[in-house]
Parts: C-alpha cells; sequence; structure tokens
C-alpha cells in the first residue's frame, strides 16, 4: 500500500530551505550532542518526506530539535506529523511540548472553536503530587542556550502583567498574549541549559503562567480548555517541586467546579488543595478554607461551611497586608466567600450585606470582578423585591462593563437583560434596560 505523504514535515522542511543532505546533517549534529551518534542522510530525509515515520523515538526528537534549532521556534511531534510519545510515569517527556500544543492552539484563531467544545469534566483526572514530583530531567534537552535567574525573574514579572490586564481588562484578548508568550519565550527556557535551581524556578514560573492561563480560559466559558492548562499547571508544579503552586492550581479547579455548581467536585478538590498546601501562613489558609466554605455551602453541607468560613475569617486577621496582586486574597475575597456561603445557606438578606462589603473593599484594579460581582448582587436584590436598589447596582456594573472582555461578565449582564425585561413598566427598570441595549446590545435585545 502506498504510503501518504508526510505534510506537516513537508511543511517545516520547505519553511527550512534546507537541502535533504543539509537537513540530514543537522540530524545528526544533534544526536552527536545528545550522545546519540545517528547516520541520517538525503535518502532517509526523502523516506521521511513520502510517509515513512522514524521508528525510533530518540530519531525523532533529534529531528524535531534540529528543526526547531533552524526556524526558531519549538517544534512538536504533531506539528511535524509524528505519532506523540507515550508518557511514563517514570520518565513523563510531554510536559513541556504538551504546553506548546495547548499554547499554540490557544494563539490560532482557527482552532479556538475546536478547542473551545471541550466540556468540564467532573471525571478528569488529576495527577497526584507523587506523580508529577521530579520530572525535571523530562524537559531538558541540552540545548545551547543557557538561562539564569533574570530570565526567571522576567517571566515572573510578565506573568504578573498580564495578570494585571485579566483584573482590568477580562481574559478575551490577554489570553492569546499569554499563550504566544508561553510557546515563543517560556518553553524554549524550559529547554535550555541552566543550574537545577534555576530550572525549578523556570518550572515554577511557568506553573504560575499556565494557571493564569487557564483561570483566563474558564472567564472566556472554555471550561475544557482550562482544564487542560489547570493539568499542565499541576505538572508544571510538581516537576519544580512547588507545593505552593500546585495547592493553588488545585484551589481554582474547586472555583472552577463550584461556578458551574459541581459541589461535589469542587469539595473534593478543595479538601485536596488544603491537603496538598505546605507549611501555609494565615493568608494562604484563609484562602484554601474560604473556598472550601463556598463548596460545601453549595453541597448543603452548614456545620462544615460555617466552620471553614470560621477558619478563614481568623486566618485573614492575622495575615499581614496585602503585598502581591497576583494570587492574592483580600479581605473583599473573604467577604465575597462569606456572601457565597450565606446564599448557598438561604440567607439571601445576608449574602446581600457581605456582598456589599465586599464591594467597598475592592481594590480598583480589579475592573472584571467589579463587573460580575454587582451584577450578581443586583440578581440577589431583585430576588427580594427590591427593585430600584438593583437596578442602581446594576447601573454601576455597566459604568465599567465597557472596559471588559470577559465571557463571565456578559453572561451576568445578559442576565440582567431576562431579569429586568417583566418590569419595563416601572421607570427606573426601564431606563436601565434602555441604557442595556446602548451598551450591550448584542446581550440584551
Amino acid at each position: 500500500m502506498a504510503k501518504v505523504p508526510n505534510e506537516g514535515l513537508q511543511r517545516l522542511f520547505d519553511e527550512t530551505n534546507w537541502t535533504l543532505s543539509q537537513c540530514a546533517r543537522q540530524i545528526n549534529l544533534v544526536g552527536a550532542e545528545n550522545g546519540t551518534p545517528l547516520r541520517t542522510n538525503a535518502s532517509a530525509v526523502h523516506h521521511w518526506l513520502r510517509g515513512t515515520n522514524p521508528q525510533k523515538e530518540t530519531v525523532r526528537r533529534c529531528i524535531l530539535e534540529a528543526l526547531s534549532r533552524r526556524l526558531q521556534r519549538p517544534v512538536t511531534h504533531t506539528e511535524a506529523g509524528f505519532p506523540s510519545p507515550v508518557a511514563r510515569s517514570s520518565n513523563p517527556t510531554d510536559t513541556v511540548e504538551g504546553m506548546i500544543e495547548l499554547g499554540r492552539a490557544d494563539m490560532d484563531p482557527s482552532r479556538r472553536a475546536v478547542l473551545g467544545a471541550g466540556l468540564f469534566s467532573v471525571a478528569l483526572t488529576i495527577p497526584g503530587w507523587q506523580d508529577v514530583i521530579g520530572r525535571t530531567e523530562a524537559v531538558q534537552t541540552g540545548r545551547a542556550l543557557r538561562v539564569g535567574m533574570n530570565e526567571v525573574e522576567m517571566v515572573i514579572a510578565m506573568t504578573e502583567r498580564i495578570s494585571d490586564l485579566d483584573d482590568q481588562f477580562g481574559g478575551r484578548h490577554a489570553r492569546p498574549m499569554a499563550a504566544t508568550f508561553m510557546i515563543n519565550t517560556v518553553a524554549p527556557y524550559l529547554r535550555a541549559d541552566a543550574s537545577d535551581k534555576v530550572h525549578k524556578a523556570m518550572l515554577s514560573a511557568a506553573s504560575d503562567l499556565a494557571y493564569l492561563t487557564g483561570y483566563m480560559a474558564v472567564d472566556e466559558g472554555l471550561h475544557g480548555l482550562a482544564q487542560r492548562y489547570y493539568v499542565k499547571a499541576l505538572e508544571l508544579a510538581g516537576a519544580a517541586d512547588d507545593h505552593l503552586t500546585y495547592c493553588t492550581t488545585l484551589r481554582g479547579m474547586s472555583v472552577q467546579a463550584v461556578d458551574l455548581r459541581h459541589g461535589r467536585k469542587a469539595m473534593e478538590l478543595a479538601d485536596a488543595a488544603a491537603a496538598a498546601s505546605p507549611k501555609a501562613g494565615p493568608r494562604m489558609l484563609a484562602f484554601l478554607a474560604g473556598q472550601q466554605a463556598h463548596a460545601a455551602a453549595q453541597t448543603g453541607d452548614r456545620t462544615n461551611a460555617l466552620r471553614r468560613l470560621r477558619e478563614a475569617e481568623s486566618a485573614m486577621e492575622r495575615a499581614e497586608s496585602r503585598s502581591r496582586a497576583f494570587g492574592s486574597y483580600d479581605p473583599s475575597s473573604l467577604l465575597y466567600h462569606a456572601s457565597q456561603v450565606r446564599y448557598g445557606l438561604g440567607d439571601v438578606a445576608g449574602s446581600i450585606e457581605a456582598m456589599q462589603q465586599s464591594d467597598q473593599h475592592r481594590f480598583g484594579v480589579y475592573r472584571r470582578a467589579r463587573v460580575r460581582h454587582r451584577a450578581t448582587l443586583a440578581e440577589r436584590q431583585l430576588q427580594v423585591g427590591h427593585l430600584e436598589a438593583a437596578c442602581a447596582t446594576w447601573h454601576l456594573a455597566l459604568d465599567d462593563f465597557p472596559m471588559v472582555q470577559s465571557g463571565r461578565a456578559d453572561d451576568r449582564i445578559k442576565t440582567m437583560g431576562g431579569l429586568i425585561r417583566p418590569h419595563l413598566k416601572n421607570s427606573t427598570a426601564r431606563e436601565l434596560y434602555e441604557r442595556a441595549r446602548g451598551v450591550a446590545p448584542a446581550l440584551v435585545a
């Protein structure tokens, strides 16, 4: 049977402008550098282009490395038309490659619809700490580039800047930026020569970036994609021996689950995050206990919800002042959790009071949260019959909405349109409705 030409490899080969012999020499050079002498010739390259698959995984990796060096960007098995390597617990080679594939697909507008089609899975297998720890050797390939702490600090700073943009303007534009940074800068750094200390620090920084990118996918409602980013963050955190980012990511997965009303899964993930946490300071304890309280309330476990909320409040009282924008947990966050717990336990009036206090304590940079949570507050005010108060709160949400590109914010404004429509005989409600139609005509018909 005739072989099918490898179109992916052919495209890459054409991009190199190599002859067959030049390609073979570069592959052999990579093999020699990595202690795997090869005897690739022009005929072998020709057969690969015609569809013959290199039998040995070591050969395929040398081909990918040679192409990556020539094209000055990471090249993966999938892009070259090769079968993906089988990941083994003792030698999981896919951590960085999987991150590249995920990021590359996410930054490609033509593939985002396919990526976004994935559904949230309550049966998702979460890699345990012992399964992911110690994977540092799997992401080094011995390239000539050497990195140090300056590059690590740059990745951390860029992640914080992207997080700031996400907080202020939503994730719709910031996530492709994060994906581009991930594959063009962070992935090559992970494959670069570095001391063990620097390499682990870079893995930890990459884990933070993957977590943030997953969080932004949640914001856009792309829940299957978000889970893939979160699992990648867990793998990177394990390779970095970074308990803190590992448990932070599990906690983020619990937030996603509770927002989708998968209460039991949210509780499972929140408990796993608390169990995985290293010796945590009071702010981290509040960060974890607040999420446990929210998840417990959603499952109807009143005793556990109130106990966890008291733990969070006690820990927050002992916490030092807020010092870091990304990943912080402040009084506004705690009051939000208090509101969610009270609402989940049937105390709507108490949830309104706590949400109002949360709004008063929220830092100005959190514009997206301000839109979402004010809209949620208005919904609850309307639920208890306070129509004019709800309209006033929705007006505040609309003040910020035009500057926010966020799927979750869009959902709240769309919900507002449906809730306010039955009250259009009221002049206050009609004024709000007309304003909303002008601000967000695609969401409020």
